[in-house]
């Protein structure tokens, strides 16, 4: 893994260098922005990259749209809906394009690490947004490596703590304790953030669990088709709760209509898909940014559209979350056996990966 990704960092950088290049001896010439453009579309990692900043942007939106949603769709329902949706959509796809299905202990695994990760994660990131703004959640979910770090150091074979990580995790937690403070100190009655605060980690401890799981396992279907099963697995897991449990009945509103199909479309199909495709063509450590980038789009969308608080004691407390996670990404990037610089997105769905994490060659022809 370590040469798969090695042989690719200077492609960023060789990616700048052309367009400078090209911007400078174009800059007085009429067709500067077309040549530029033509330059960047022949590089071999532009769709790579493109698919890469899609990652960034949908699934950052995708808190603000899970709010949206809650307005006049029921938590249970909104989860199980959700992922029928998609998860039927993608496996309609795979089969129609003739791709291997996941079968037996295969197809068992995937069903319960995709219950895992994705029916408990993004659950209780959905319950979560009942009681904290979107981008507050944002900001929680950005400490989610430190639950795989601390997990994988409990199974066999895992990557042990070290001083340089612990001391990342505990600049990461003093971030998240800035942002707990109000309620910590009692200035608040409700107490709602560290309720959330408190379902998020459920979410983050099973979704980190469901990933090492999943990591451990050698599938022959390529990742979409098995991430397509973690979906239909989630949403059926919560079928029969969100048809039994005495939730507010659906009320099906333009607006919660139009959330749920952006859920459906852009965070879970989209999204998922660009993840698969920007991991397999560019290195690990470029790919990580995207969690970054994930909290400052839900940061900026909850402050515009619902007026969510952000102020200086958000903005501390991100840039402390940040330098811890930064800290802790770098020191497990150190460790050949590590999960963590192949990050799995928080509380969406994830990069359903081999041992050697790059897809099988014969499931690549057949997707």
């Amino acid at each position: 893994m370590d040469s798969f990704a090695g042989s690719r960092r200077p492609v960023f950088g060789s990616i700048i260098h052309e367009f400078a290049t090209a911007a400078h001896g174009t800059r007085d010439g009429s067709g500067a922005a077309h040549a530029t453009l033509d330059l960047l579309r022949g590089h071999p990692h532009f769709k790579a990259y493109l698919a890469l900043i899609s990652v960034c942007f949908f699934w950052g939106t995708t808190y603000l749209g899970i709010r949206m949603a809650l307005e006049t769709i029921p938590p249970l329902a909104l989860v199980s809906i959700r992922f029928l949706l998609s998860g039927s959509i993608l496996l309609a796809a795979a089969c129609w394009r003739g791709s291997p299905l996941p079968r037996g202990r295969d197809l068992r695994n995937a069903c319960i690490s995709g219950f895992l990760i994705l029916g408990i994660g993004n659950g209780a990131l959905v319950f979560a947004e009942l009681r904290i703004p979107s981008g507050l959640a944002g900001l929680f979910i950005t400490i989610s490596p430190f639950w795989m770090v601390g997990l994988e150091a409990l199974f066999p074979g895992g990557e042990r703590l070290h001083g340089p990580t612990l001391f990342g995790m505990l600049a990461g937690l003093g971030g998240a304790a800035l942002l707990l403070a109000p309620d910590l100190m009692g200035h608040t009655l409700s107490r709602n953030t560290l309720t959330g605060f408190l379902i998020l980690q459920v979410g983050m401890a099973s979704w980190s669990c469901g990933s090492i799981f999943q990591k451990r396992l050698a599938m022959k279907a390529h990742p979409i088709v098995v991430g397509s099963v973690h979906q239909l697995a989630a949403g059926m897991a919560f079928l029969p709760a969100a048809l039994l449990a005495p939730e507010h009945p659906i009320a099906w509103t333009g607006r919660g209509i139009g959330a749920l199909l952006y859920l459906v479309v852009f965070g879970s199909i989209v999204g998922y898909s660009s993840y698969a495709y920007a991991l397999d063509k560019l290195p690990v450590a470029i790919v990580s940014i995207y969690p970054y980038v994930n909290s400052v789009v839900a940061v900026t969308l909850g402050w515009l559209i619902y007026s969510e608080p952000f102020g200086v004691r958000e903005a501390v407390a991100m840039l402390v979350i940040f330098t811890g996670v930064a800290l802790v990404k770098r020191n497990a990037r150190k460790a050949p056996h590590s999960l963590l610089p192949s990050n799995l997105a928080p509380m969406a769905p994830p990069a359903v990966q081999n041992t050697e994490i790059t897809m099988n060659q014969k499931s690549r022809k057949n997707i």
